[in-house]
């Protein structure tokens, strides 16, 4: 980069930033002209001159370039915020990057589920989009894009053919020089790349262009996995309306033959198929009979036969499980005979079972997606929802074909089986529930005579009998047939010549074990004086009337047990109750003498004592009363006494009662009468008792100097009558959210500490409760932690 003075020539360079950026040559045609070393001055001004142009130049050519880009970039990103559709998006990416880099030849490569069936989803040929060539499956080595997708790598090459040989590819397209693609990257995977090329040698892509080609492919990567993800979401949301209609369809007939070519149909346009078999199971032998068939050689399909556990269909037949086979040359489960008497080639098959009540009723097969793409779970388990339902289709089709008789039949049994249930589950008497089983048993098997009893402690009781003049006092269990029913738990029957028969003249008779889960826990016994007079089917109907027959049976044997252990129950808490009200009303009367100083002077040591005896004495009354008041309620002995009871009056006895603990704690009780001359229809001693409860609950959990209100009036629900309605209000501690769900169980005592603090059972609310409904009303409360609670209860009005 040194000026040169050479005679006739001069040779000026061009300065750049810290290199040469070129040079200014000049030279004389003629021999005797030369350059002078002002005229060398000259040209080096004119070259700085030129220099600092030249740079401006090149900087706004780049300023220019790097704008051009970023115009592309930002309208990329506008459409694709605005662009759902996938097609749109391909386009869209197409147009903006052709801006940047202008080709005639573009592609969008993806590749498919799981990475395979990897396909063109946009491809664009000397500026025309070949359609036919998109979606359809690349072949390994066939695309240099397939390189790209495997390494997440961009390529750049200025001989296209050239570069896919290095690589071992077969070129994709013919006529290409230079060629370059960049990955499409999400941030799980590869999902395809994006390449272009020139047809023209003279154009070379450079590194910027393929930043830009980069670029551009990192904002659609993730545009077209949302889109393929909603277009997927879409495909779904469509194939399963296209599921609920054909399942409404089918439900709409009961044509077996319609409905069967209905099926197929629908399984092969579900998956866009080529073609597709419905073959059913021959019973007699398990041979699968192709039954219908669609695609090009259908017809020369119907009626052919498959042996048992031949070929996809017979495994599948035999394992009741769906198979994919996307290459079923490779299987050695195909059966290749079918295609070779017909001419069709099978590429892929999806195979599934029919099946119904837990039974291989038939096999369907989908061959051959139209795309070309291998079928995949998604499809088997779209299409397992579907052949469920195509199996109760079937089914239920062939219900229909049974005969007029013998559907009615068992449409009158479920009609008999319904009405015996409400029968039996109407009560809760087991010899009510035994007379019950036993008459609908007579009068649906046509018998005689019967007997029903149950089986307990190694002996029968027989609890209901019918036909019979007389039940001689013989050990029944003992008796052949009912011995064998009650050791084996199944049905019986003697047609007549074996033991006698408990009715003279029978000439057959059986005996139905009532079973409750494994255990025998009685016997039907039905005779009749025809012979042969109980058939299979009338045993079957017998065997499932004692099966609900024993549930009603065993909850009756249950209810009456508990209904024995509550009475055994109360009568012991009564009892206990008695014992010890004697010695606690001692305890209490020689307290009473001892703190009036009846035998003596009492220090103040001595009366804090007595007092504590007292309270204790006290409380254990209060429980023993509480639990005798629950015992009498859950066993139905409580009787109340109803009459006209003056609320003013029933306020005015509480709040004497209560005085005493009232004012202990210094608190403030306020009574809010709305009306004195009130009166409510109930049990005068049990409301005295609940509103006591409510006030002493008041003032047990609210401090000392708190304030406690009693407010009474009328309500009444709009379109109902009014009642008395009674406000007990503390401004105490409250009840939490939690303790709120359980404050009316029986023995609930908070786990707070401050509620805790006060004594109690844990029977008071519970016992509240029941004496307000007893007596016609309603109670509930509202609480606010740590402020205060009410509790409200309503009694009927007298109407006196």
């Amino acid at each position: 980069a040194r000026l040169a003075l050479l005679g006739a020539q001069v040779l000026v360079p061009l300065p750049g930033q810290g290199e040469l950026a070129g040079l200014i040559c000049l030279g004389a045609r003629a021999a005797q002209e030369t350059y002078t070393e002002r005229d060398l001055e000259s040209l080096i001004v004119i070259a700085e001159l030129a220099a600092a142009a030249i740079q401006r130049a090149q900087i706004v050519e780049d300023l220019e370039r790097q704008v051009n880009q970023l115009h592309v970039m930002t309208r990329l990103a506008e459409g694709l915020n605005i662009t759902s559709a996938f097609d749109d998006i391909l386009e869209l990416i197409y147009t903006q990057a052709n801006q940047g880099i202008p080709t005639q030849d573009f592609f969008i490569t993806l590749s498919g589920e799981t990475g395979f069936n990897t396909s063109h989803a946009f491809y664009l040929q000397k500026n025309e989009r070949l359609l036919e060539q998109e979606n359809r499956p690349i072949s390994e080595r066939h695309d240099l894009s397939l390189e790209v997708i495997r390494t997440g790598n961009s390529i750049i090459t200025d001989d296209y053919g050239r570069e896919c040989r290095q690589r071992a590819y077969l070129p994709a397209v013919e006529g290409l020089y230079s060629w370059m693609a960049a990955p499409l990257l999400t941030s799980n995977a590869t999902i395809g790349a994006i390449s272009l090329g020139s047809r023209d040698p003279a154009i070379l892509y450079t590194d910027t262009q393929l930043e830009l080609l980069e670029s551009i492919a990192d904002q659609a990567a993730g545009a077209i996995a949302k889109a393929r993800l909603l277009h997927d979401a879409e495909r779904r949301a469509a194939q399963l309306t296209v599921l609920n209609d054909v399942a409404r369809s089918m439900s709409s007939t009961l044509d077996i033959d319609p409905l069967l070519d209905q099926i197929l149909q629908s399984a092969v346009d579900l998956l866009d198929c080529e073609a597709g078999s419905l073959l059913m199971v021959d019973e007699s032998n398990g041979d699968l009979v192709f039954q219908v068939a669609t695609g090009p050689v259908a017809s020369s399909l119907l009626g052919r036969r498959l042996p048992a556990g031949t070929g996809l269909a017979g495994k599948v037949a035999e394992a009741g499980q769906p198979v994919i086979a996307n290459t079923v040359s490779e299987s050695s489960d195909w059966f290749s005979e079918t295609d070779a008497d017909t001419g069709f080639s099978t590429q892929s098959v999806l195979a599934l079972p029919l099946q119904a009540k837990e039974k291989i009723i038939g096999v369907i097969e989908v061959i051959n997606k139209r795309d070309g793409s291998p079928f995949n779970a998604e499809e088997q388990e779209l299409l397992t929802v579907f052949t469920g339902q195509a199996a109760v289709a079937i089914e239920n089709a062939r219900l229909y074909t049974l005969t007029d008789r013998e559907l009615a039949a068992r449409v009158e049994e479920l009609s008999v089986l319904q009405r015996i249930d409400r029968e039996l589950n109407a009560s809760l008497d087991i010899k009510r529930t035994m007379e019950i089983t036993l008459d609908w048993s007579l009068k649906q098997s046509d018998s005689d005579a019967g007997l029903i009893g149950t089986a307990e402690d190694g002996s029968l009781y027989v609890l209901a009998s019918a036909g019979y003049k007389a039940l001689d006092n013989r050990d029944l269990r003992a008796h052949g047939l009912i011995a064998a029913a009650l050791s084996s738990g199944s049905a019986q029957v003697d047609v007549g010549g074996g033991e006698e028969t408990l009715l003279p003249g029978a000439l057959s008779r059986t005996v139905i074990p009532v079973r409750r889960e494994e255990e025998v826990i009685g016997i039907l016994l039905l005779e009749s004086g025809e012979a042969d007079h109980y058939p299979p089917e009338k045993l079957r109907f017998l065997s499932r009337l004692s099966d609900h027959a024993a549930i009603a049976i065993s909850n009756a044997q249950l209810y009456q047990e508990v209904q024995e252990a509550n009475l055994a129950k109360s009568d012991f808490v009564s009892f206990v109750s008695h014992e010890l009200k004697t010695p606690m009303t001692s305890i209490k009367g020689y307290t009473d003498l001892l703190s009036a100083g009846s035998v003596g002077p009492v220090s103040d040591a001595q009366a804090n004592f007595l007092s504590t005896i007292r309270s204790n004495v006290d409380r254990m009354a209060t429980l023993v009363s509480d639990l005798a008041d629950i015992s009498r309620i859950e066993v139905g002995k409580l009787r109340l006494e109803f009459g006209t009871v003056s609320v003013a009056d029933l306020i005015d006895e509480v709040v004497r009662s209560t005085r005493r603990q009232v004012e202990e704690k210094n608190q403030t009780l306020t009574v809010d009468m709305e009306d004195e001359g009130l009166e409510a229809w109930g049990d005068r001693t049990r409301l005295i008792q609940v509103l006591t409860n409510l006030v002493s609950n008041a003032n047990k959990y609210t401090p000392a100097d708190g304030k406690i209100w009693i407010r009474a009036g009328t309500s009444a629900e709009e379109g109902d009558l009014p009642v008395v309605h009674i406000a007990v209000e503390d401004d105490g501690i409250g009840i939490s959210d939690e303790d709120q769900k359980q404050i009316f169980q029986k023995f609930f005592r908070s786990d707070d500490q401050k509620a805790r603090e006060a004594p109690g059972t844990g029977l008071g609310l519970n016992i509240t409760k029941s004496l307000v409904e007893m007596q016609g009303g309603e109670i509930w409360f509202e609480s606010e932690y740590r402020k205060g609670t009410t509790f409200h209860f309503t009694i009927p009005i007298s109407d006196q």
